[in-house]
């Protein structure tokens, strides 16, 4: 018995009882759509979410107060990490490899403009933040290098802000009061979207130094730098270490680089386009259990069938080979099904649902589809095991 026809007496055997090969390969596509449709939005969503993150550059490193992790003493003491000053910042804007820097504090304050009030969340940055975060002002400028100490009361506008105060009127020289204080308008920026939940396009930003004024803070909130490409977040963390190191007298503070932050992101999203595949595989193995049950009932449908092939010479391996090819044709055709339907519905939610993100992962199809394969070769190892095993006489008997 050749291989052309083992083939033929599979896909033979297949055709003859189209109702029950048909329940058996909608298991498997069904369980194969599932995983191509559940990763596929995993993966959309991982895509999104490290997009945005990625917006704003990734040769970034943010400095907060306060050191992570244990240290020693009994509990309850109050903590002796120094504050970072904009005395901090000012001192990092000429180590190696550093392009821009700028102290941040942040609060929420109402803001009044042409009669209208609007409370939003004010960011207190200097004049290098743009460059630091890649972000670009569509009028006007952004905010000049003063003195932070003694910076004049100019703001920058979000694009939402400038709409809800200004509407369709050039906002450019005209006068805001945040938290009580007069700000003259100097710009507005691209708009940005939401970040995580956050209104990038709803906030202003003013001097550092006036936003500490205005929230009543003697220390900054965090520091972010950037750096130059090529660079690694060690070589320009290790730097700003040694250099913060020398003016608190310890390492009191934390950096959190934004590769790091990125593959730590990364990492936890592919854990869950993994598990979000899972769940799908659980509709695959329900399908395997439906081949199995298939195959076995085949097996006593066809014992005169296999007794008679033993009778003429066949091997029993072929007959092994029969049993086992017929399983891994249907759980294949079954694969390709779930594979083309998947796709298909993936594409349909993108059409319909914009905002939804849908990508569709080619390794996790070529996977699914190998997985649709292995799982019909195991579930007719033991139905074509029995019929290999079958005594010819008793087989024909049955006849």
């Amino acid at each position: 018995m050749i291989t052309r026809d083992i083939l033929g007496l599979s896909l033979g055997s297949i055709t003859a009882h189209r109702l029950r090969s048909f329940l058996t390969l909608l298991g498997i596509s069904i369980g194969i759509a599932a995983i191509v449709l559940l990763t596929s939005i995993g993966e959309g969503i991982h895509r999104f979410v490290l997009a945005e993150f990625s917006q704003f550059g990734t040769n970034v490193i943010g400095i907060t107060a306060g050191r992570q992790g244990a240290r020693g003493g009994p509990p309850g003491l109050p903590s002796t990490s120094r504050e970072l000053i904009l005395e901090d910042a000012a001192s990092l804007v000429h180590l190696p490899g550093v392009t821009a820097v700028t102290p941040v504090v942040w609060g929420n304050s109402e803001v009044e403009a042409q009669g209208r009030v609007r409370r939003t969340t004010i960011y207190g940055v200097g004049s290098a933040m743009q460059q630091v975060f890649a972000m670009q002002v569509r009028s006007g400028r952004f905010l000049p290098p003063d003195d932070p100490a003694n910076a004049r009361a100019f703001a920058v506008l979000g694009a939402k802000l400038k709409r809800e105060l200004f509407g369709a009127a050039n906002p450019l020289g005209q006068r805001i009061r945040i938290g009580g204080e007069r700000y003259r308008v100097i710009g507005v920026m691209e708009q940005k979207g939401q970040f995580l939940g956050t209104d990038l396009d709803d906030t202003a930003y003013i001097p550092t130094g006036r936003a500490m004024a205005l929230y009543n803070r003697s220390g900054l909130l965090e520091i972010d730098v950037s750096y130059r490409e090529g660079l690694t977040a060690s070589q320009v963390a290790a730097s700003i270490k040694a250099r913060l190191s020398a003016r608190h007298g310890r390492e009191d503070f934390t950096l959190t680089t934004q590769e790091d932050m990125l593959r730590t992101l990364s990492k936890i999203l592919d854990i869950l386009t993994a598990a979000v595949g899972a769940l799908g595989g659980i509709s695959l193995l329900v399908g395997g259990v439906g081949i199995v049950t298939i195959m076995t009932i085949a097996v006593s449908e066809r014992t005169a069938e296999i007794g008679l092939l033993v009778a003429l010479g066949a091997p029993r391996r072929n007959i092994l080979l029969l049993f086992l090819t017929e399983a891994i044709v249907l759980a294949a055709i079954g694969g390709i099904v779930g594979l083309l339907l998947g796709g298909t519905l993936a594409g349909l939610i993108g059409l319909a649902v914009p905002a939804l993100p849908v990508q569709t992962p080619w390794r996790f199809v070529l996977t699914a589809e190998a997985c649709a394969v292995l799982i019909g070769l195991a579930a007719g190892v033991l139905p074509a095991r029995r019929a290999a095993r079958l005594d010819p006489v008793e087989a024909l008997r049955t006849e």
